[in-house]
């Protein structure tokens, strides 16, 4: 099953990005119950490798922290396309929990991509061509709100998310939460 290590945005803030994704009014928007924080991608893994990570990153502490997303960017996705992105102010804490679950999933024996964190929260897809229309509204939104400030939010634990693949977008299946330390 494809599967990930994320935190999923807080429904107090799928207000303010439908907002920018109403003023950008092209591409696919991403569903508020849909928006999250992709920590750590694992790939297509089978149930024993999944069983392995949880008991590693069941015992890992997680002490509470904030995060702000304030800015926009527009990330390629390869042959995919492009995103339009929320990027988030640089966080230790955050950055320091992603290595922590990077390495308790190599302790468990899985293949990591070999790639940069880049911490985002993506708000709408494109197709790899963008339309004469779709280039000068991303733009205009890039100009106009580009430096955009979301409130801050509490993270207090992370989620094992399961991707499902539809014609319609993708829909993620919590597998289990990890909440902050007592």
């Amino acid at each position: 099953m494809r599967v990930f290590l994320g935190i999923m945005l807080p429904e107090a803030l799928w207000g303010a990005v439908a907002a920018l994704q109403a003023e950008l009014g092209c591409g696919r928007p991403v569903a508020g119950e849909a928006l999250h924080l992709t920590l750590l991608f694992l790939g297509d893994l089978e149930l024993p490798e999944l069983e392995r990570l949880h008991e590693d990153i069941s015992a890992l502490p997680v002490a509470p922290f904030e995060v702000v997303l304030a800015g926009l960017d527009v990330i390629e996705s390869g042959d995919r396309g492009r995103v339009l992105a929320l990027k988030l102010r640089p966080s230790p804490a955050l950055e320091a929990l992603q290595a922590k679950l990077a390495q308790a999933a190599r302790r468990a024996g899985l293949a990591l991509e070999r790639r940069r964190f880049r911490p985002h929260v993506t708000i709408a897809r494109f197709n790899a061509g963008l339309t004469e229309t779709q280039a000068a509204r991303l733009g205009h939104l890039l100009e106009s709100r580009g430096d955009v400030v979301l409130p801050a939010w509490r993270v207090g634990g992370f989620s094992m998310l399961r991707s499902h693949l539809t014609r319609a977008g993708a829909e993620y299946e919590v597998l289990a939460d990890y909440p902050e330390a007592p």
